[in-house]
């Protein structure tokens, strides 16, 4: 989770992982209904956290893969390919960035050892 361990209630609005979101709120930001995210859920696409009385709360982050679950579905996408694809994104994400790292450091040194 994003902020820090002493961060005050004010604090969290801005912390995309806190799970400021009902279930019914959530759905209604996202223009869907408890059971698709319920559908996302089961899917492990994204896994809500439960308040203390056992009700699901979902953050920022979460909705947002929600909304573009919800975009691939209503363009036909079944839910299960959805979660697929959102999963195969990100983690196609995650290895270009990890990748353009990779491509400085290498930079960087190959930089250092050419002016010896």
């Amino acid at each position: 989770m994003t902020g820090s361990t002493s961060s005050t209630p004010a604090d969290r609005l801005d912390d995309d992982d806190y799970p400021a979101y009902t279930m019914g709120r959530a759905a209604e930001m996202i223009g869907a209904t408890p059971a698709f995210l319920r559908a996302l859920g089961e899917a492990k696409l994204i896994v809500p956290l439960r308040s203390a009385g056992g009700h699901r709360r979902y953050s920022r982050y979460q909705l947002r893969i929600a909304a573009r679950a919800r975009e691939l579905v209503d363009a036909g996408t079944p839910i299960d390919a959805a979660c697929r694809i959102i999963i195969l994104e990100d983690q196609l994400e995650e290895a270009q960035r990890l990748n353009a790292e990779l491509r400085q450091h290498n930079e960087a040194g190959t930089s250092a050892t050419d002016g010896a």
